[in-house]
């Protein structure tokens, strides 16, 4: 029962730190969204930042399950999942009417001096994304031109990702996030070699 109201808790926090953001968010409110009593929240977690160092890596474990298996499902060829991911998100920003945003995203811009421990939680779920990605590159073996460094060209999707989702935030509507990506597999043309085509 105690482990059942401290996952409420955590996944309350994922909701509202997503759509209010960290700092908007008060424990009264986690606790009220989680079903909660503030003593609960407490004893659980003493300080909100606490929260946001369980809501990350909660975020970083469920990457697998809560992201990449949604989006790669009968999707066996690592380059078309690469962009399967991406349509993912294109899908979550039209389901929401252009208000969702990556979550680790949104905390990333938002906290501008975040303290050691929440960084390295930020930079852990940047990781685990980008090493989905630089794998998918690394599975599509000599199907690309030697120039391509995966790691880079895994960082660069990432960038590419997040920037096109907050554009289609800022302007509700996802005609930036298409471009972004129309793009993006225009680059990717060009870095694959001629006999893969």
């Amino acid at each position: 029962m105690a482990s059942e109201t401290k996952q409420r808790v955590i996944y309350a926090a994922m909701r509202l730190f997503a759509e209010k953001g960290y700092q908007a968010t008060s424990i009264s409110e986690i606790a009220r969204e989680a079903q909660a009593n503030s003593g609960s929240v407490y004893f659980f977690f003493p300080t909100k930042q606490e929260i946001l160092l369980a809501v990350l890596d909660t975020y970083c474990e469920g990457i697998e399950s809560m992201l990449l298996q949604p989006a790669w499902e009968n999707i066996g060829d690592p380059l078309d999942r690469i962009f399967a991911l991406l349509d993912r998100y294109r899908m979550l920003l039209v389901e929401s009417e252009c208000r969702y945003g990556c979550p680790i995203g949104i905390l990333a811009l938002e906290l501008h001096e975040p303290d050691p421990a929440v960084r390295e939680r930020l930079g852990a779920n940047f990781e685990k994304w980008t090493a989905a990605i630089e794998q998918c590159l690394r599975d599509a073996g000599d199907r690309m031109t030697s120039r391509v460094n995966p790691r880079d060209l895994a960082t660069f999707v990432l960038t590419t990702m997040e920037g096109a989702v907050m554009q289609a935030r800022t302007y509700r509507q996802p005609e930036a996030f298409d471009a972004s990506i129309r793009v993006l597999k225009d680059y990717f043309s060009h870095l694959i070699q001629p006999s893969s085509k």
